[in-house]
């Protein structure tokens, strides 16, 4: 594919501003010895709350999936910062936003322990960075400007 400056230079932009989001993400879950992910899935709601409170019930299931969590936001961050596996790392990234957006979906008449910072309906931040990440995906800027280039070399 060939893009104009323009147009990579904002594709560039883009994977690694979401890029600096997962890695922040993960870098605070981290960093923060009583974080855990039980709250997040016993808020659940939707047609596959049965799904996320089973995931809480059993402590380390817990503890694997704050792993899962912590360690694929980071690297999820760190590999479209740099632009090393970016592909994989979009489909991986789409993946846990698709569990996050399932598990507190923004539909009408679903109430959340935790409010969210906005009036969502069916359209929340957690899909578009999903809808951007897809973007990335088949319009891949790292084979220009990332490791990825000097990796896949054509």
């Amino acid at each position: 594919m060939k893009y104009s400056n323009t147009q990579l230079s904002w594709l560039v932009i883009l994977r690694i501003a979401i890029g600096w989001h997962f890695l922040y993400e993960g870098m605070v879950k981290l960093m923060n010895p009583n974080w855990s992910s039980v709250g997040f899935l016993l808020d659940s709601n939707g047609f596959l709350e049965s799904f996320f409170y089973s995931l809480s019930s059993d402590p380390s299931l817990v503890y694997l999936i704050d792993l899962l969590n912590i360690w694929g936001l980071i690297l999820i961050g760190l590999g479209l910062i740099l632009g090393f596996l970016a592909r994989p790392a979009c489909i991986f990234g789409i993946i846990l936003l698709s569990m996050y957006y399932l598990s507190h979906p923004p539909f009408a008449g679903l109430r959340y322990a935790v409010p969210s910072e906005g009036s969502y309906l069916i359209i929340n931040k957690t899909l578009i960075e999903l809808i951007a990440l897809a973007v990335l995906f088949v319009f891949p800027s790292s084979s220009f400007v990332g490791i990825d280039r000097f990796i896949f070399k054509k």
